[in-house]
C-alpha cells in the first residue's frame, strides 16, 4: 500500500513538475479536471492489483499453514473501519452497509474487549496451590509426618453473568479428594445485600475464613484447633447474606450465615432443623496513610456430638461461640515494598453443653509479623487456649518465624514450634513449608 501511494504521488509530481511550462500555461480548468480524473482511475486501478496480489498472497500462506484465509472485501465495498477507543468508551465499528436497513443494525458499534479476553471467554480462571510440609524433632501428643504434600487446591474462579460470579476450591490430600469451598455470590441484589450459596469457609474470626496456604504460619494457632473445629473449621453448606452499614465515621460490614449444622467436631446436625447460625460484625479504619486498624466480633451457635450414643439425649445438646477479632496493619507509602508490619490476635470462648455439664473453655492468640526486607519476613506467634470438652486443661504453646518469597508465586518458611500439652510432654517441633501456585488465582479477603 505505501508503494502504491510513493508512486501515485510521483506520477502527480512528475506531472506537475517536469512538464513543458508552455504547455501547463495553456491548459484550462477543463483539462486540468480531465487529468485529475485519470489520476485518480489510475490509482484505482493500481489499488485494485495490489489488493489482489496481496490477496492471492495471503491465501497462499493460509494454504501452507493449514488455516483458512480471511475474505478480501468486494471491490467497490469499503472495509469494517474501527475507530480507536477514547477516554471512558469503548473502540466502535461501523456496519458494512450490506447489513444495515431492514430493523438491522445502523452506525457504529462497540467493539468488546480483545482477542486475548475472547479467546477465554468461557473458561474459568483456573489455578493450582501446593502446600509441602516438613517437620523435624519430637511431639508425644499430636505427632505429623516428617514429609507430606498437606495439601494441593485447585481454583477455579468466573464470572457466570452480570449478576453473579461462581468460585470452586477443590483440596487433594494424601487421603482423597475435598470440596474445600463451592458457591455462587449475587452480587446485583436490591438493598446492597451481597449473597452466597453453596459450601464456604464461614465468616467467624479471621483464621477461620482463610485457606492453610493463606495463613503467615506452618500451622493453627491451638484456640482455632482446640474450640473451633480445627483444620476444617466452621466448613459448610449454607447461605450467607452481608450488607455495609452506612455511617460517617468507618467502613462497617454485617453478615449473617445459615448452614445446614456439620462442621467436624464442632457442630453435628441428626436432623433437618439442627441448623447451626453465624454472625460477624466488621468495623475497618484508616488510622494514618500508613496504618490502619480492623475490628470484628463473632458469634456461631449450633448443636455438637455430645450425647450421640444415647436416643434420649440425641440432638440435645449445643454449643455457643462468641469471638474478638483484631489486626494491625503498617506499610509505609515511601518503603513499602522493604518495610511493613502486621499484627493479629483472636479471642474465642466456647460455651458447650454435655452430659456432664456446661463447659466454659477461653483461648486466644498474639502474633506479629515484621517484613525485614523485599523478600524476608520474621514473626512469632503466643498460644494459650483450654480444650472445649474439658475447660480444666488448658494447652500454650510458642513459635518463631522465618519466610522468604523468592516471587509472589512461592515461598519457603521455617517455624520453630514449642507446645506445652495439659496432658503429655512438651513438644519441640521444627516446621518447613513450600508452597508454590500456578495460574491465576484471585485476591483473598482482605
Amino acid at each position: 500500500m505505501r508503494a502504491t501511494r510513493f508512486l501515485c504521488v510521483s506520477m502527480v509530481a512528475a506531472g506537475l513538475f517536469l512538464g513543458p511550462p508552455e504547455a501547463a500555461a495553456q491548459e484550462t480548468p477543463q483539462a486540468l479536471r480531465q487529468d485529475i480524473d485519470q489520476l485518480r482511475k489510475d490509482f484505482d486501478a493500481l489499488k485494485q492489483q495490489y489488493g489482489d496480489r496481496l490477496a492471492a498472497l495471503e491465501a497462499k500462506l493460509a494454504a501452507a499453514e493449514g488455516t483458512p484465509a480471511a475474505s478480501p472485501p468486494a471491490p467497490g465495498q469499503p472495509s469494517p473501519v474501527v475507530v480507536p477507543a477514547t477516554s471512558g468508551q469503548p473502540p466502535t465499528a461501523q456496519v458494512p452497509p450490506g447489513a444495515e436497513g431492514a430493523g438491522g443494525p445502523t452506525g457504529a458499534l462497540p467493539v468488546y474487549g480483545s482477542s486475548v479476553a475472547g479467546s477465554k471467554i468461557f473458561n474459568p480462571d483456573m489455578a493450582v496451590i501446593g502446600n509441602f510440609l516438613g517437620a523435624a524433632g519430637t511431639n508425644h501428643v499430636d505427632p505429623q509426618p516428617s514429609l507430606q504434600m498437606q495439601e494441593s487446591e485447585a481454583a477455579f474462579q468466573a464470572v457466570v453473568d452480570p449478576y453473579a460470579r461462581a468460585d470452586f476450591f477443590i483440596a487433594f490430600g494424601e487421603e482423597g479428594v475435598n470440596l474445600e469451598e463451592g458457591f455462587l455470590t449475587l452480587t446485583s441484589l436490591p438493598g446492597g445485600l451481597l449473597t452466597k450459596v453453596g459450601k464456604m469457609r464461614a465468616a467467624f474470626g479471621k483464621v477461620n475464613t482463610l485457606h492453610n496456604y493463606v495463613l503467615p504460619w506452618s500451622d493453627l494457632p491451638l484456640v482455632t484447633k482446640n474450640l473451633v473445629g480445627g483444620e476444617d473449621g466452621i466448613d459448610d453448606a449454607g447461605i450467607s447474606v452481608a450488607r455495609l452499614i452506612p455511617n460517617p465515621w468507618l467502613f462497617l460490614e454485617a453478615t449473617g450465615q445459615v448452614f445446614r449444622g456439620d462442621s467436624g467436631d464442632l457442630f453435628r446436625s441428626t436432623k433437618r432443623g439442627n441448623l447451626s447460625y453465624v454472625g460477624h460484625l466488621r468495623a475497618y479504619q484508616d488510622i494514618t496513610e500508613s496504618s490502619n486498624i480492623d475490628l470484628g466480633f463473632s458469634y456461631s451457635g449450633g448443636h455438637n456430638d455430645a450425647g450421640l450414643g444415647d436416643d434420649d439425649l440425641l440432638g440435645t445438646f449445643k454449643t455457643q461461640l462468641y469471638g474478638l477479632d483484631a489486626t494491625f496493619r503498617w506499610k509505609p507509602l515511601q518503603r513499602s515494598i522493604y518495610h511493613s508490619f502486621v499484627g493479629r490476635s483472636e479471642w474465642i470462648w466456647s460455651r458447650r453443653d454435655q452430659p456432664n455439664g456446661l463447659q466454659n473453655s477461653t483461648g486466644y492468640y498474639f502474633s506479629g509479623d515484621y517484613q525485614v526486607g523485599r523478600r524476608w519476613f520474621a514473626g512469632a506467634r503466643y498460644d494459650r487456649s483450654a480444650r472445649a470438652t474439658d475447660a480444666s486443661l488448658v494447652d500454650t504453646g510458642g513459635s518463631f518465624l522465618v519466610t522468604f518469597w523468592p516471587s509472589e508465586f512461592s515461598q519457603v518458611r521455617g517455624q520453630y514450634r514449642r507446645t506445652n500439652y495439659a496432658l503429655g510432654p512438651a513438644a519441640n517441633e521444627l516446621l518447613f513449608q513450600f508452597l508454590f501456585s500456578i495460574g491465576a488465582h484471585g485476591a483473598h479477603p482482605f
